[in-house]
């Protein structure tokens, strides 16, 4: 398998709506999981903070992906989308995605990375959903 070096964004070219996203990071914090409830249900998430040289972000870790990460851990994270959340935007990761170790040395050190985070623009709003049946759950016959 050949390395996508070129298909890396930069967490200060985060953009809220990207799909299939792919970025080397350094993981600054970590939280333990937890299940929260979603509109499919019970999900095990986790939270991070994230960076690389241009600056850091919050990422979600869904389902399996969920606490995988440490403080210091070195990441290339791949198959990313992007949302907002209070005008910063916001990377998750989960079951369509990867992660895996990559070298230390190829992201600067924990205090080498900047506070900047990536900003939503201020009128951005997700897409709406696309609506209807999808062949899953109750529907009602009338």
């Amino acid at each position: 398998m050949s390395e996508e070096r070129n298909n890396i964004v930069k967490i200060s070219e985060l953009k809220p709506g990207m799909n299939n996203v792919s970025v080397r990071v350094r993981v600054l914090e970590a939280e333990a999981p937890r299940t929260v409830n979603t509109r499919r249900g019970p999900r095990t998430i986790s939270e991070a903070v994230v960076g690389d040289e241009t600056g850091r972000t919050r990422l979600t870790l869904w389902g399996h992906a969920a606490g995988s990460l440490k403080p210091g851990d070195t990441v290339e994270i791949s198959g990313a989308w992007t949302t907002a959340y209070r005008g910063q935007v916001v990377l998750n990761a989960g079951g369509r995605g990867s992660i895996r170790r990559v070298d230390s040395e190829s992201l600067p050190a924990e205090d080498e990375i900047p506070e900047e985070t990536p900003r939503a623009p201020e009128d951005w709003r997700p897409p709406r959903r696309q609506g209807g049946y999808r062949g899953r759950g109750y529907r009602p016959r009338f």
